[in-house]
């Protein structure tokens, strides 16, 4: 039995725009916790997103990449030793567009029952995700974003 986090958003803005944002290292801060993440973004290339003094907060793999479409991540937690314990999780990034909208849905699943990491980024994932969207709509992520998780 597997747990699961699913969250869905609409963003007013172009297909490449949203992708830069998931992508590039310089939006990423902007909008989550001041946290940039480290890749090629090709399927098979490593992954990894930091803590602003460098260290490693979770790592893992590109598992698949289809530019400005989908995007999918093996993602383990390396700074909370409880989930780390539970192992690589999934996370999936589907980008569709429609009208001048783009719908942004994130799944983020691992194959452990009622998991500590689903539950931790259940609290994180809706904050992110507003601020990438009010960042990409306004210009402005969401006021206190750059604050990161404790680690």
């Amino acid at each position: 039995m597997s747990s699961k986090y699913l969250y869905v958003t609409y963003i007013r803005t172009s297909p490449q725009k949203l992708w830069d944002a998931l992508t590039n290292p310089e939006f990423q801060k902007q909008y989550w916790f001041g946290m940039p993440q480290e890749s090629e973004w090709k399927t098979g290339s490593s992954w990894k997103m930091l803590f602003s003094d460098g260290r490693v907060a979770d790592a893992g793999e590109i598992l698949e990449s289809d530019p400005p479409r989908r995007l999918v991540i093996k993602w383990r937690n390396e700074f909370r030793p409880e989930l780390k314990a539970e192992g690589y999780s999934r996370c999936v990034y589907d980008l569709e567009q429609e009208g001048d909208s783009m719908r942004l849905t994130v799944t983020h699943t691992i194959d452990v029952p009622n998991a500590k990491l689903i539950e931790a980024v259940s609290g994180g994932w809706p904050k992110v995700l507003s601020s990438l969207k009010s960042f990409l709509e306004t210009g402005t992520p969401l006021p206190g974003i750059h604050q990161a998780p404790k680690g």
